[in-house]
């Protein structure tokens, strides 16, 4: 195909930079301004510049890499492999395959506590019938998905539309209902207080909000892969940008807003998820909830497809890289991957069943998601620095630096124990990475960086797992 016909078939600007939108935005932003709600208005916006930055410069990192090193087709976890060794990819892959089956856990949960709208049988979405029903829809997908289907234009199309339409409109009935003098005396941190009367630290606002937005960015890792599909290699980086500014300006109006249109304790009293279907009854009334449940009902029905083909595809990739047995990457006669289906809605399941047993197994979901996608985001902020700093590109270079300066600030800071319980998670699938080693007659030890980081994971997992297991730890 010739540059004419390429700039005539391929997509345009705008249509790219919806796309990064549409590939990032899930159920999460559908609860974000409850989740936050816990923090004053100044120390959310703060926390919206930091971890908004942050992701911008993620994103850079991702579209450099992308045009840099098109030779690696291999997944997200290709960039921390060619960095820095077969080890490091195994790391980057089980961290982003374990934020995969983790995040329809938390699709689970919202699915049913929406439902519970209408059925009050699912009523919060954390019971018996809830846990039920999840199961046979979690393996209802696997088995739509081992038969070979995929995740059509058509389902992408519709879910897209039940997810933005309802968030357009709560955005502009919220901006028609906001209260300047609402919104300032909900913005200074004084009035967040403790049980005992104490003020909450602006510190520990901004804390408590960090892995909540981080949440809602997951899914920005793949957007890049439109770029081969651009009308012009040149709009690739700028819808990237646009892209992320775009969600940016969605996320922060969709959590910010509700701060000038009621009192924070009536904000804080909406404990039932998702929020924002409470949030716009009380606006609007009982016909705003019924918009925005069913919206996000039928969105979630079309994301949790998507969701259940991502873990199983990179499961499927690791195999077939060697990071992972081989037979795990075998195909079934419609091409689907039998073993990695059953295996990743098995652990799915497993997980589901701690909606029993906790009063926030959503918050817990995600929570443990996006830490475990901390990894893989490192891996590749590392790798833009060192790329960069081969080719001597130092703006480049300083783009990787502040994206994984934030990775390591968040895992040591903002979610420590999340991070050490994932490295629990880490242990069973070293166990395999080291079969597929031996499978391949590709001993570890012959490269100092992989020795080095295999002991380093595999002992600090080891120490995390004593801790929980004598109550040092918690999450």
């Amino acid at each position: 195909m010739n540059e004419i016909e390429r700039q005539k078939k391929g997509i345009g600007l705008i249509p790219l930079a919806a796309m990064v939108i549409g590939s990032a935005i899930g159920g999460g932003v559908f609860g974000i301004m409850t989740d936050i709600s816990g923090s004053a208005g100044g120390a959310a916006l703060f926390s919206w510049l930091l971890v908004g930055s942050a992701m911008l410069m993620l994103s850079l990192s991702i579209n450099n890499l992308n045009k840099k090193r098109p030779d690696l087709e291999g997944g997200i976890f290709s960039y921390a492999e060619a960095g820095f060794g077969r080890f490091a990819g195994f790391i980057s892959g089980w961290g982003y395959w374990l934020t995969c089956w983790l995040g329809n856990v938390a699709f689970a949960t919202l699915l049913m506590s929406a439902l519970g709208y209408f059925f009050p049988v699912f009523a919060g979405g954390q019971n018996i019938p809830s846990v039920i029903m999840s199961t046979l829809l979690l393996w209802g997908y696997a088995w739509l998905v081992n038969r070979g289907v995929e995740n059509a234009s058509i389902v992408n199309a519709i879910v897209t539309i039940c997810k933005l339409v309802p968030l357009f409109l709560f955005i502009v009935v919220a901006i028609s209902t906001f209260s300047i003098q609402q919104f300032i005396a909900n913005f200074s941190s004084d009035i967040i207080l403790t049980a005992n009367g104490q003020v909450v630290p602006f510190s520990s606002q901004i804390l408590s909000c960090i892995m909540v937005m981080l949440w809602v960015f997951v899914g920005i890792e793949g957007a890049s892969v439109v770029g081969s599909r651009a009308k012009k290699k040149s709009d690739v980086g700028k819808a990237t940008i646009l892209g992320i500014l775009g969600l940016i300006l969605i996320y922060v109006l969709v959590s910010m807003l509700p701060y000038g249109t009621m009192p924070m304790k009536e904000l804080q009293s909406i404990q039932t998820q998702p929020a924002m279907g409470y949030v716009f009854e009380k606006m609007v009334g009982k016909w705003g909830a019924v918009v925005i449940n069913g919206g996000l009902i039928i969105s979630l029905f079309g994301v949790w497809l998507s969701w259940t083909i991502l873990p199983v595809e990179t499961m499927r990739n690791m195999a077939q890289d060697g990071l992972l047995p081989k037979s795990w990457s075998k195909v079934n006669a419609q091409g689907a991957p039998t073993f990695a289906i059953i295996l990743t809605t098995l652990c799915t399941n497993v997980f589901l069943l701690s909606l029993l047993f906790t009063d926030s197994a959503y918050n817990f979901a995600y929570t443990l998601g996006t830490a475990a996608i901390f990894f893989t985001w490192l891996f590749l902020g590392l790798y833009q620095m060192k790329l960069s700093y081969q080719r001597r590109e130092w703006g480049q270079f300083l783009i990787g630096l502040l994206a994984s300066a934030f990775q390591v600030w968040a895992m040591f800071v903002v979610a420590f124990n999340e991070v050490m319980l994932v490295l629990v998670l880490f242990l069973p699938g070293i166990y395999f990475y080291l079969q597929a080693r031996k499978e391949q007659e590709q001993p570890v030890d012959h490269v100092k960086i992989d020795r080095f980081l295999l002991i380093l994971v595999t002992l600090v997992g080891v120490v995390a797992l004593i801790l929980f297991g004598t109550g040092k730890l918690h999450v």
